[in-house]
């Protein structure tokens, strides 16, 4: 990890035992605005906070061990690393916590140092950056028919990505057994490419545990429901104390 990137993380946090979670704590900003103008990034400061659907999976991997004891586990945009950190605490054989962001990459190795779990590694995970094939392009700024800039169909877009996606984490890290992913679908275009990625992952047979507190675009027709949490959130993030939280499975 950079000096500087350590240094803005350990500045801008304190250890917390997180909420509906307090078997894990985690470096937590006492607010998101003055941290994200300082990160310089157009993206806020994920891995700063336990967000709610990230808080609802790590309570169901802690209470369902089962699901990842002795297994290799990818927590695909992972943050803070809490769900990571929670499979790892659940009996995970290896977990690769995946993101973006370098800050999160620094946030998640001292997160894990702090929680004892040695198994859990960061590794820079970017799925829009997949080169897309022959004859397709990045795609943002999607319309309601989930099209993009030119008219092009971000369903095969997603779809073709997430497979050079999944081939590339394969040969990168330890193919997983177990993919984890909370509070991915905030956003139309992020919500189809993280489900597309996800079904690569289960088509190459991986279980697939996804969770999100009913944001607009999770693709419930998609999923099945295994547990509902109502979980306490930091008011500092959202506009009620409490979140219903949804964990589902990918069939």
């Amino acid at each position: 990890m950079m000096p500087e990137t350590e240094a803005l993380v350990r500045s801008a946090t304190e250890c917390t035992a997180v909420p509906f979670v307090p078997e894990v704590t985690l470096l937590t900003a006492a607010e998101p605005f003055g941290l994200w103008d300082r990160t310089e990034r157009d993206a806020p400061p994920f891995w700063a906070f336990p967000w709610a659907g990230g808080q609802g999976l790590a309570r169901y991997v802690l209470d369902h061990p089962e699901t990842v004891a002795g297994r290799n586990v990818l927590d695909v945009a992972s943050g803070s690393g809490l769900v990571a950190i929670a499979a790892a605490k659940a009996g995970a054989r290896t977990v690769t916590a995946g993101d973006i962001d370098e800050n999160a990459l620094t946030a998640i190795a001292l997160n894990a140092a702090a929680n004892s779990t040695p198994q859990v590694s960061g590794r820079l995970i970017d799925l829009a950056a997949v080169p897309p094939g022959p004859g397709q392009q990045n795609l943002t700024g999607l319309d309601d028919a989930g099209r993009g800039a030119g008219g092009h169909d971000v369903t095969a877009w997603a779809s073709a990505t997430a497979d050079a996606a999944a081939g590339l984490a394969a040969d990168m890290f330890r193919a997983p057994d177990v993919v984890l992913a909370a509070d991915v679908f905030y956003q139309r275009d992020m919500a189809a490419l993280a489900l597309a990625f996800l079904k690569a992952a289960r088509r190459a047979g991986a279980t697939v545990l996804a969770a999100d507190p009913a944001r607009a675009f999770v693709p419930r027709s998609e999923l099945v429901p295994v547990m509902t949490y109502e979980i306490p959130v930091l008011p500092v993030l959202e506009d009620t104390s409490v979140k219903t939280v949804t964990v589902y499975s990918l069939p």
